[in-house]
Order: structure tokens, then C-alpha cells, then sequence
């Protein structure tokens, strides 16, 4: 379905990047005034804070709840920011409301949760509210466009969603994998949809929050949204990954924004290129799918298996390293190997059992 969607019409939203920030949590009623004020003071719009904070595992801090939004309310209301939680059910939805919530947002957990987004769809109806929603857990892409779906469905047409990177069992540099290819799936399916990345979820340490930012920029996203801390060290959630609104400010200030729209002779030249070199490698392809079909008929004359697994691994092993020598990431060029190999078999298949 094609989605119904509005401008969002928040301050600082024509900019690039539109930036939110504040701490994980609202832990305190002076915290939350003291990191309002820092950030107010260099000019941020729009002011974050997780009230309800349920953890991965129960027994660590999980929020103020309602105890919560009257701080926010006064962050609203002394500094002129707009206020925004994280919501995940029917009551919050209710409270936030009650307590003045500018924005919303709605957490990965959720979002991998299609009865639980029916549920906030069906709260939200006929409430004329921005709503950001953060991928889901996995990487799933028709989740995430599914959970913007119903929102839209249920009357929400001022919608954003969030990059916050995909939970993985193999931990590497980051917190939540960037899967960049993701987002900008996202883009291509729907162009007009504000996307936002969150360098603090990805990236899980503060010393990784600028790189993350600038390739955020670099890929062409609408904003940020940043965990920022009065005292980060002394955060009662996620303290590795939350930096001061004087960091944060510093991080912003050296931000390369690059034109988006802007096209020369030059690239157009290149782009032609480009093309010229994807319709040679379609050529190939299709010859090589050619010689794969000639193949398949052999094994099926011979009694053969299609699978000849030593045969396949010499394949990714040798184009791997052939690409590393080429300056290519070997994973990369084993993944193009190991689709090419799926549809070489595929059509293998075919040819074995007609």
C-alpha cells in the first residue's frame, strides 16, 4: 500500500541533520533539567528521554513511568523544546498524551511485534501526532514497513522511522549491526518517509557516535537522534553510549552535510558509466547461467547431484580472496557468489527434474 504522509512540521525539521537528544532515561527530575538546559543552551529543538525502560533482562533500572512526565512537562515548558518518549502500549500512549508528548517513538521490541502495533495504532486513531518508528530487532524490512502501515492506516500521517541497527549473536564493532542496505531499501520504497539514525544504539560506545553520524549524512538520512547525559558515566542505562550536550554540540559542529540533489556533467558522465558496466555484467551472468543450464544437463545424464559442496567451497574460496586483491571486502564478493550459486542451482533444479 502506498503510504499517506504529511510534513512533520517540527522545528529544526527543514534542517539537515534534524537532530533529537537527551538521555536514555529520565532518572531524575534534576537530571532531566540539567541536560534540557545544556542542550537548550546550544540550541537543540527537540528533547528525548525514555520513561518506561523495560530491559532485555529484568533486575536493572526500567524506568520512572508516570512518576517521569511531569519533569517533562517542565522541560517543555522551560525551554521551549518539544518533548518526546518511547511508547509500547495503549496506557502509555494514554499518559504521554495526558502529560503534553509532542513526538513519539515506538522501540525495536514493538515494532517486531505486530499485535502490539495494531494495539498502538488503535490508541493513537484520530490523534494528530508525529510518530517515529525504529526498526525492528531483525532485519526485516517488511516489519518495519508494516508497523509504519498500520500507524498510517489508523489516521497517523506525520511519520518517521528510525535506524537503530539489527541485534546480532555475533558481536563486533558495534552494539546493533548498521545493515545500511536496510534504510536504504527503506528510502527507495518510500521516498517521502523521514529517516533519522540512532549512532547511540548502533554503535553501543560514545567514541563511535561521530563516525556513525557522518556516514548517517553521507548516506543522505534526515537526522539524528542522540542519547545525550548531564554526567554519561553516571548514567543509570546504557552509560557507554550517551555523551555530554558539549560533546554532542562539538560532534554536530563537525558534521560534513553533503547536497543531496545537487547533479554535474561529471557524474552524469560517470552514472553512464555505471550502467554501461551493470548491462556487461547482465551479459555475463547470462552466459554464465547459460554454461550453469549445460551443466545441470550433464549431471542429470550422468546421475549426478547438483550440490558438489568441494566444488562450491573452492568457488567463495578463490573469488574471496581474488576480490580482496582486487581492494573488495572478501565477504562482499562471497555474498554475490553465494547468490549466484543459489540461482545456478536453482536452475540446475530445474533442468534435473523436468
Amino acid at each position: 500500500m502506498e503510504l499517506q504522509l504529511e510534513k512533520l512540521n517540527l522545528p529544526s525539521d527543514n534542517e539537515r541533520p534534524f537532530v533529537i537528544a537527551g538521555p536514555c532515561s529520565a532518572e531524575t527530575e534534576e537530571q532531566v533539567m540539567t541536560t534540557a538546559l545544556e542542550l537548550a543552551s546550544k540550541g537543540c529543538h527537540n528533547f528525548r528521554a525514555g520513561v518506561w525502560k523495560p530491559r532485555t533482562k529484568p533486575g536493572g533500572f526500567e524506568g520512572n513511568g508516570e512518576k517521569a512526565l511531569p519533569w517533562m512537562k517542565r522541560v517543555k515548558d522551560e525551554t521551549g523544546m518539544l518533548i518526546t518518549t518511547e511508547v509500547a502500549t495503549p496506557e502509555h500512549v494514554e499518559l504521554a498524551l495526558k502529560y503534553g508528548m509532542d513526538v513519539l517513538w515506538i522501540g525495536a521490541r514493538t515494532t517486531a511485534n505486530p499485535f502490539a502495533m495494531q494495539a498502538l495504532a488503535d490508541a493513537l486513531k484520530g490523534v494528530d501526532i508525529p510518530v517515529f518508528v525504529k526498526n525492528p530487532v531483525n532485519p526485516d524490512i517488511e516489519l518495519w514497513i508494516g508497523a509504519l502501515e498500520r500507524l498510517n492506516m489508523a489516521g497517523i500521517k506525520r511519520l518517521g522511522a528510525i535506524h537503530r541497527g539489527f541485534s546480532s549473536f555475533d558481536k563486533k564493532i558495534y552494539r546493533n549491526l548498521p545493515m545500511w542496505q536496510i534504510p536504504i531499501e527503506l528510502r527507495r520504497r518510500i521516498p517521502n518517509m523521514p529517516i533519522i539514525c540512532d549512532p547511540s544504539h548502533i554503535g553501543g560506545r560514545r567514541d563511535l557516535i561521530a563516525p556513525l553520524c557522518q556516514q548517517a549524512m553521507d548516506l543522505g538520512f534526515d537526522g539524528l537522534i542522540v542519547e545525550s547525559h548531564c554526567d554519561p558515566d553516571k548514567a543509570w542505562s546504557d552509560a557507554a553510549q550517551q555523551v555530554t550536550p558539549d560533546v554532542l554540540d562539538y560532534i554536530l559542529s563537525l558534521l560534513v552535510i553533503r547536497d543531496e540533489n545537487t547533479t554535474t556533467e561529471g557524474i552524469t558522465q560517470l552514472r553512464k558509466q555505471i550502467d554501461e558496466l551493470d548491462n556487461d555484467l547482465m551479459q555475463l551472468l547470462a552466459k554464465r547461467m547459460r554454461v550453469c543450464r549445460e551443466i545441470g544437463q550433464y549431471k542429470k545424464e550422468h546421475n549426478m547431484t547438483v550440490l558438489q559442496a568441494q566444488r562450491y567451497n573452492e568457488i567463495l574460496d578463490k573469488r574471496g580472496a581474488q576480490g580482496a586483491l582486487c581492494g573488495m571486502d572478501s565477504d562482499f564478493v562471497k555474498a554475490i557468489f553465494e547468490a549466484v550459486h543459489e540461482e545456478s542451482v536453482r536452475q540446475q533444479m530445474e533442468i534435473i527434474n523436468k
